[in-house]
């Protein structure tokens, strides 16, 4: 499905299918958690990979507010995104994964999410979260006259 972008003459919008967008929010390494904290939404920038099933992991802190909100329940549920967008040609994409984050238990599983992530801040990262993709969505903003 192509929309006409009415905020950038000469741009359309192209919607994503599921594959395409997990492979491009796999081409890059930094997105934003979308939590909700105190009943308000909360944003985070996080580093992450996306597994084979488009699992979305991400490293935290145990003293985190993600990690609160993830650990005080069962499964909650958060948006992931991510973009590419040139800031001067107005192109590129952008993709959003909605679903349920758990904290990962296995042992296994999080030595090699450890080896894997790298935390990008000074802080032990010491709790790995996943985000099982229940919704994904994503555009591309491309140049009509390419």
């Amino acid at each position: 499905m192509v929309i006409p972008a009415e905020d950038f003459p000469g741009r359309t919008i192209v919607e994503l299918d599921r594959a395409t967008a997990l492979d491009l929010l796999s081409s890059v390494s930094i997105g934003r958690v979308v939590f909700s904290r105190n009943a308000l939404p909360a944003i985070r920038p996080v580093n992450h990979i996306v597994e084979a099933d488009g699992s979305v992991i991400v490293r935290t802190r145990l003293a985190a507010q993600l990690t609160s909100a993830v650990r005080g329940n069962s499964g909650v549920v958060v948006a992931y995104e991510a973009d590419e967008i040139d800031p001067h040609l107005h192109t590129g994409w952008s993709v959003v994964v909605t679903g349920f984050a758990r904290t990962v238990t296995d042992p296994a599983r999080i030595a090699r999410y450890e080896r894997l992530l790298r935390p990008w801040v000074d802080h032990v990262m010491d709790t790995v979260i996943e985000i099982e993709p229940s919704i994904v969505s994503g555009v591309r903003l491309v140049d009509q006259a390419a």
